[in-house]
């Protein structure tokens, strides 16, 4: 089917503010959800899932420690979670996804980079409906049938599975991404994911060309320096 999805390479940041910005994102996202569920990976599989993600993106232990230490706390920051939905250029179709302990800071921060980009940011639902919220997988293999017989004989329903240069993509409903992962593990113990997100994949794309190419970039740019925002979703292409 070629779905479409964000495959974030966030690690190879060229800079080391660049990488301190990723890397505070992730300390967020996993005081969050550690304060959430429980500072146990092995009993917060939400927490477990985003540490080995953070360990693919070369976030450093110290600051995943760090974050799951003041998990333990008492207090702290109170984080929520926020979306905002809009169009960017070529009327391509954007939703921005945040932590924030300060929600009218949030907002004015993500709209100044709608309307600065010449952008449209646009009410809850404006494209949401046109994205599919999934878990995705990948791992090395080439055998999708098996995959495919695994996933169903385990009771998990699958969105879709691709094979590309020997690599196998599962998209499954983001609510069995646990449930998925279980199973292929159970089949193949050394199983590794190359990635393992829960992302809004969009239905359909965009092309965008001549200055929107160059525009979309800088809306992007202004988007991630923006600290609440956590992952950016769209369904542009170059």
């Amino acid at each position: 089917m070629g779905r479409a999805y964000q495959n974030r390479k966030e690690s190879i940041a060229k800079t080391a503010a660049a990488k301190s910005k990723v890397y505070s994102k992730y300390g967020r996202r996993i005081y969050v959800v550690a304060k959430q569920g429980g500072p146990d990976p092995d009993a917060n599989l939400a927490l477990r899932s985003l540490i080995d993600s953070a360990k693919r993106d070369q976030v450093p232990a110290h600051v995943i420690e760090k974050a799951i230490e003041k998990a333990k706390g008492v207090g702290g920051e109170d984080y929520s979670p926020a979306m905002y939905e809009g169009f960017g250029p070529g009327n391509c179709m954007v939703m921005v996804e945040c932590l924030t302990d300060n929600p009218n800071r949030t907002i004015t921060e993500v709209r100044n980079c709608f309307t600065k980009t010449k952008c449209k940011i646009g009410a809850p639902g404006s494209v949401a409906h046109m994205f599919d919220h999934l878990a995705i997988l990948v791992f090395a293999g080439e055998d999708d049938e098996s995959v495919l017989e695994t996933l169903l004989m385990a009771d998990v329903e699958v969105a879709d599975i691709e094979v590309n240069d020997g690599k196998i993509t599962v998209f499954a409903p983001h609510t069995e991404s646990h449930k998925a992962k279980q199973a292929l593990l159970e089949a193949q113990p050394e199983l590794e994911f190359e990635v393992d997100e829960i992302q809004y994949v969009p239905q359909i794309q965009t092309t965008l060309s001549g200055d929107d190419v160059e525009i979309m970039e800088k809306f992007l740019d202004m988007l991630n320096d923006c600290d609440d925002v956590q992952h950016i979703y769209h369904n542009a292409e170059f």
